[in-house]
């Protein structure tokens, strides 16, 4: 048993601290159970190995356990080499007594938890949108999360949830991550599924879309930025202006992509999402994301909804690069399209489209087509209630 005591200074000093412990030869697993005051304080949950990061839970969790065949989501199965680990603690909040904590570490292999399988169920139709240049629009989500980090569904869970609400794509972000990623491809259930991290920091949190392995949250922001672009893949600033979770990282380049519609929007007539998008760069490509954690949290998959104009919903990533996105605030609700040099809106009668100069006209009809400009685009409520979003 290994026990400590955190103070608010050591917080201040340095926030992610690694308790290093042995793990002997031929040990079948690494058990670790994490002890302290919940009502006082939080501390943060993590894995290293002589091999490097083995797993994130956060707040999530209390224990974890890793052998060569099988891990506690959130965390990489494989060897389980022996020599020097660490647990990872982050001390998230600790009050200005201090915290105490206890580590109970053990490696015996326990019994594998065995999750069942949700019934398998049937995808609304989808919305008449014309195609274009061999392209469709497919309906999305970019941030979700699952039992890998702090969600409270399986994969097959949430993916099942996702496809009911009439989605064809939903990206899954758990936070500080990757041990979700394997499972993703083997996953049938009527809906693209796509590997992605929420890089999650107390100043601000990114997802990081693409297979490009772990993303190391403890480094600064700007070599997140690189190691996505150095493997491949698209970053996004996530709920930028989300109570405690608001983007405060310093960055030297910024990200394009942001998370401009987010479920935590609660009044769109609150303009200040759009106005930080506007501040943060003139060309930024605007997603929307729910965000999903468990129900009754956040809004369900697709509320917002992503829309990505692609060959398939498996690149959507490709679809976001390009700039090729739109947000409605759920699948069916009234949505604003771009088809080629015209925009399409569906179910906005009476709405207000906004142009990229702030040019305004009245939708007349439920498939309106009106011409386009370069630029964003957006439906209104006459009390200037966001409706829609076309990049």
């Amino acid at each position: 048993m290994i026990r400590g005591h955190w103070s608010l200074e050591d917080r201040l000093e340095l926030g992610l601290r690694e308790v290093p412990f042995e793990v002997p030869a031929g040990a079948g697993a690494v058990t670790v159970r994490l002890g302290y005051d919940r009502s006082r304080g939080v501390l943060d949950l993590g894995c290293g190995s002589p091999g490097g990061f083995r797993g994130w839970s956060g707040g999530a969790r209390d224990e974890y356990t890793i052998t060569a065949g099988w891990a506690t989501p959130g965390y990489l199965p494989g060897d389980i080499e022996p020599g020097g680990w660490q647990v990872w603690l982050r001390l998230h909040r600790i009050p200005p007594e201090g915290l105490d904590y206890t580590l109970d570490i053990s490696f015996d292999v326990p019994e594998r938890p065995v999750a069942a399988e949700p019934p398998v169920g049937e995808r609304p139709p989808r919305r008449e949108i014309p195609e274009i240049d061999g392209m469709r629009w497919y309906a999305g989500d970019f941030h979700s999360h699952t039992v890998h980090s702090d969600g409270s569904l399986t994969i097959e869970e949430l993916a099942e949830l996702a496809k009911s609400r009439g989605l064809d794509f939903l990206a899954v972000t758990d936070h500080n991550t990757v041990s979700h990623h394997p499972w993703l491809a083997k996953i049938d259930r009527g809906i693209t599924l796509l590997p992605g991290q929420e890089v999650t920091t107390d100043r601000g949190h990114a997802n990081v879309f693409g297979d490009v392995g772990w993303v190391d949250f403890r480094e600064p922001a700007d070599s997140w930025v690189r190691h996505a672009a150095r493997e491949g893949g698209l970053i996004s600033i996530n709920h930028p202006l989300g109570g405690d979770c608001a983007w405060l990282q310093p960055l030297t380049e910024r990200p394009r992509i942001a998370e401009v519609w987010h479920s935590g929007w609660w009044d769109r007539r609150w303009g200040a999402p759009l106005a930080w998008a506007q501040a943060w760069r003139d060309d930024v490509i605007p997603i929307g994301a729910s965000d999903f954690h468990r129900h009754g949290d956040d809004g369900p998959p697709g509320s917002p909804t992503t829309w990505v104009l692609a060959e398939d919903p498996s690149l959507a990533f490709e679809a976001v690069a390009a700039g090729r996105t739109a947000i409605s605030a759920g699948p069916g609700d009234p949505l604003l399209v771009r088809l080629g040099d015209e925009l399409l809106a569906l179910d906005a009668d009476g709405l207000v489209l906004v142009r990229p100069g702030g040019a305004r006209q009245v939708i007349r009809g439920d498939r309106a087509r009106v011409p386009a400009e370069a630029g964003t685009h957006r439906l209104e409520t006459y009390e200037n209630e966001v409706m829609a979003i076309c990049a």
